[in-house]
């Protein structure tokens, strides 16, 4: 049984999709007004590992992410460069694309970008003032607030130090400031506008979604992800304007990630404390895997703190991993099966599953499989793991890996014949008795990338990082 923390209640709940077989799923995308950072992959390698334990629990999934790539901030950014919105827009989207494919997050199924949806928007918003929930002020159109009783409820604020009838306009605001807010903005000089049936302007943030999310997903959805700085008043909002719209639940489920720090900081482009994918790969000589497996390791709901010591030990862990899917792949096991490795494999998958059915407790999952590993580590010293166990612990180790997504897809490829010949040279050196050719053999494969062990049955190669 699936339970998660739902922010709307504020309690742990049973999990139940509306359809049985199928979980529909929208994830907040990125606002494409810059390159995105370490701190909003966070959220985005929490999605990606709900998805995929979905999955792996039998759910199909429907999952839709939005690219905003119009707002107050792409709006800003453009007119600065003097470029249009979509030229504007268009290398951060690239850019995104990019980096999801680096951290292997699984591609959703719709990306639906807010400017090919204005008109529906307008409609959205012609609906809500029919119904008495929105008014006009010279061309914008502004959320009533005071006339949903449920306002507040996802970010648990008090409705009393709201202040209906107070307009905003800005498309963020903090709490302390929530006031009526703009769902149409009216045609101003210097920024896009659109012909719609409700008059020249564009859309406010918060109606992007809304419109967006009932498209591929329907007027009642399952989870709605986001960071928890969507909580208010992104998320709040859109409830609002989607219940208020449709007289029905908008979303049964919401999932909200804690925030990534650096080195105790809050992360944010006005500290410029920020970090992207890429720089930590081309400055820090970060393995993408061993980010992935960072940026899941800590439970979603717990503030990350970043720092090397925290990326070094998430390469150790990854390493481990790699090393003892190495070990089974490539030892000459003897025929036959040790009747403890089954047990092992079944108390892990349990244990694993168990884990994450707890609200994604990722803690309780990786113990599971880093315990199976260090009792087979032992097995295998004891030359007590056969050939039938080992084909059942890469079996074991590829379904946690289908949730945890942090081992390659594809083989290493076959070392060069110049590589293979020095791994000859060496072994002559060693024959011979000339240890000191050998170590400086060994020492240059190392620093291209290969490292050796010597075994009982002759050397062992894997691929490494470049020294």
């Amino acid at each position: 049984m699936i339970h998660f923390f739902n922010t709307y209640s504020g309690k742990d709940e049973i999990f139940a999709p509306i359809n049985p077989d199928q979980v529909k799923l929208y994830t907040c995308g990125p606002t494409v007004y810059d390159h995105q950072h370490i701190g909003n992959y966070r959220a985005y390698v929490f999605e990606d590992l709900l998805k995929k334990f979905l999955r792996f629990m039998g759910y199909k999934v429907l999952h839709v992410m939005n690219i905003t790539d119009i707002d107050d901030k792409t709006i800003k950014g453009a007119n600065e460069l003097g470029l249009s919105l979509k030229e504007y827009t268009k290398g951060y989207i690239e850019s995104f694309f990019a980096d999801l494919n680096t951290l292997k997050i699984d591609e959703a199924d719709h990306y639906p970008r807010a400017t090919d949806f204005i008109q529906e928007m307008a409609h959205m918003v012609k609906g809500l003032h029919e119904k008495g929930y929105a008014y006009e002020k010279d061309g914008s159109y502004y959320y009533d607030i005071s006339k949903f009783p449920n306002y507040g409820r996802l970010s648990k604020i008090n409705m009393s130090e709201l202040k209906p009838g107070a307009r905003v306009d800005s498309d963020e605001y903090e709490k302390e400031g929530a006031h009526d807010f703009a769902l149409w903005k009216a045609r101003k000089e210097n920024e896009p506008y659109w012909e719609t049936e409700i008059g020249q302007g564009r859309p406010g943030w918060h109606i992007e979604c809304s419109v967006m999310s009932s498209r591929f997903l329907g007027e009642s959805f399952d989870i709605h992800c986001g960071g928890v700085d969507n909580i208010f008043p992104h998320h709040e909002n859109e409830i609002a304007q989607s219940e208020a719209y449709t007289g029905k639940q908008f979303v049964r489920y919401w999932m909200h990630c804690q925030h990534l720090i650096r080195d105790g900081q809050k992360m944010s482009k006005s500290l410029g404390n920020t970090i992207s994918i890429k720089d930590l790969i081309a400055q820090h000589g970060a393995d993408p895997m061993a980010i992935r497996f960072m940026l899941l390791s800590t439970h979603y709901r717990k503030i990350l703190n970043f720092t090397e010591d925290v990326l070094e030990q998430a390469h150790s862990s990854l390493r481990r991993i790699l090393d003892f899917v190495y070990e089974l792949k490539s030892r000459k096991f003897e025929q036959g099966e040790n009747p403890k490795i089954a047990e092992l494999t079944a108390e892990t998958r349990q244990i694993f599953t168990a884990g994450l059915s707890d609200d994604l407790n990722i803690s309780v999952a990786l113990t599971a499989f880093f315990e199976m590993i260090k009792k087979v580590n032992v097995l295998m010293a004891q030359n007590s793991v056969f050939q039938k166990d080992a084909e059942k612990l890469l079996s074991c180790v590829a379904s946690i890996n289908a949730v945890l997504g942090v081992l390659p897809d594809k083989e290493e490829a076959p070392l060069s014949k110049d590589i293979l010949e020095k791994i000859e040279e060496r072994e002559e050196a060693r024959r011979q008795k000339k240890f000191d050719l050998a170590d400086r053999i060994r020492a240059e494969l190392l620093q291209n990338g290969v490292q050796l062990e010597d075994t009982k049955d002759g050397p062992r190669w894997k691929i490494v990082q470049r020294q």
